[in-house]
Order: structure tokens, then C-alpha cells, then sequence
């Protein structure tokens, strides 16, 4: 299918790996041009040479932390007259209810809330001016089902979904749309991270989580990077005009829902 892209220029927040990673080479085979970021500046400079070689386009990259006041205005100057946004984040530290104070709570709200946020009225002004626009922030499935022990991810990727649901309905007759997508375990960093958690806690091999959990998941595996990116190249394409204000899960059937 043609996305109808081409051409078209994106910002891919936290990029140089993972579901980011995923977006990014999704929206460059459809022939967008980018501006990736991540923090570590050897991956980041080794993905978008993957990409550039691969397909052909324009690669900004920046490597800064956009957690800090620095590091936004570093991204946002870069990515002035993007048309395409796709907001991420790493996910807190997993815990108990009973593990966080208020700097854990404060600093989850600034890197999965107000970070989109920051990005979101930066960006959404050109995009509402040119009479098109495309917003994906990759959230989490726990805004959905709430996962006990991810209650920092929960607290702000829920604050931002409330965001969206709001400011969606808003820019929609500009043209532009906002969307979230809503992963659940896929083959990536964070998915070693939690089930390196769930091994040390239970005394038995990675792997063997790994086991225990797809087998929590109808699909029986993992997501990929590349079909999550897929879906967030759809997303953002011509054929998505009238998708506003969604929150789609992509967890292999994990979260039991009824609507």
C-alpha cells in the first residue's frame, strides 16, 4: 500500500532502538525524511546510517536527553515544519506501590507526560497552519489495564492519554490527527529489563520468564519492532485522516477487553 508520504518530513523521539527504531524505518520506507533522537549518540548515528543506506532518505539526528528544558529545545528547534510527530519514551522502573516518593512520581510524569506535551504544542502549530498533520505517542497497554507493578508508567502515561483524548478533538479540523499506540511485550530493551526483574525475583533463567510470559499472551510470543512500526506508519499516513483521539492496542490479544 502507498502511504501517500513521501516526502514528508518526521520527528522519531528515542529512535536508535526498539519500538522507536521500528517507527523510524517504517516511516522511511514510505520515503519521509527524519529527525531521530535518542540519547546515546553511537546507536543513534548507527541506526539512521542503517536507514539513510536503506532507503534513500534525509536522517537528522540528535542526541541529547528531551527530559531536560536543554534537550526539547535542542529537538524542537531541529524539527521545526516536521509533519509527522511520533512522541516515546523509555518506561519507569518497575516497583511497589509502597517504593516511590514524590521525585519518582515527578520524574515519570516529565519523561512519559510532559515531554509529549512539550513536543505537542511545539509542533502542532505548523502542522494546523499547512492544514495537515500526524501525531503518534507510544503509550503503554497498562493505560488500559493498569500492570500493578508499573504504577509510575501507569500514573503518567494515563495523564497523557487524558491530554490526547482533549487536544485531539481540537486540532482535528485543522487536519491533524493524534493518536496513541498502546504496546504490549514486545522483543526490545524494556522487555529484557522486565523479565531480567521477574527472573532475579523468582530465581530462574531470562529465558525462562520469557516462556512464562508469552504463554500469558494469545499470540504466544512477542511483538516485533517491525510490525509495531508498520502500525504507526499507517497511522501516519493519507489513509488515517479519520482515525482522531484512538488508543490502539498492539499486545497480541494480552489485554482482555470488551470495547
Amino acid at each position: 500500500m502507498d502511504l501517500g508520504i513521501k516526502g514528508k518530513r518526521a520527528l522519531v523521539c528515542a529512535s536508535s532502538k526498539g519500538l522507536g527504531l521500528g517507527c523510524a524505518e517504517a516511516l522511511a520506507a514510505a520515503g519521509v525524511d527524519l529527525v531521530m533522537n535518542a540519547r546515546g549518540t553511537d546507536a543513534l548515528e548507527a541506526s539512521a546510517e542503517s536507514i539513510r543506506a536503506a532507503h534513500g532518505v534525509q536522517v537528522q539526528t540528535i542526541a541529547c536527553d528531551v527530559t531536560s528544558a536543554e534537550g526539547q529545545a535542542q529537538v524542537i528547534e531541529a524539527a521545526q515544519g516536521v509533519d509527522i510527530l511520533v512522541t516515546n519514551a523509555g518506561g519507569p522502573p518497575p516497583g511497589l506501590w509502597s517504593d516511590w516518593d514524590r521525585d519518582d512520581f515527578i520524574k515519570a510524569l516529565d519523561s512519559n507526560m510532559l515531554t509529549p506535551i512539550a513536543f505537542m504544542k511545539a509542533l502542532l502549530p505548523s502542522m494546523m497552519d499547512k492544514g495537515w498533520g500526524r501525531v503518534v505517542n507510544i503509550t503503554s497497554q497498562s493505560v488500559r489495564a493498569p500492570i500493578p507493578a508499573l504504577g509510575l508508567s501507569n500514573a503518567a502515561r494515563t495523564g497523557l492519554t487524558g491530554y490526547v483524548a482533549g487536544t485531539a478533538r481540537q486540532v482535528a479540523p485543522k487536519g491533524v490527527t493524534i493518536n496513541n499506540l498502546l504496546p504490549g511485550i514486545h522483543a526490545t530493551d524494556r522487555a529484557n529489563s522486565l523479565d531480567g526483574g521477574v527472573a532475579a525475583q523468582k530465581g530462574i533463567s531470562i529465558d525462562e520468564a520469557r516462556t512464562q510470559r508469552e504463554a500469558t499472551i494469545p499470540a504466544r510470543r512477542y511483538g516485533t519492532r517491525q510490525e509495531f512500526g508498520a502500525a504507526c506508519a499507517f497511522l501516519c499516513s493519507q489513509h488515517a485522516g479519520f482515525i482522531v483521539g484512538q488508543n490502539i492496542l498492539l499486545d497480541g490479544g494480552a489485554t482482555n477487553l470488551t470495547i
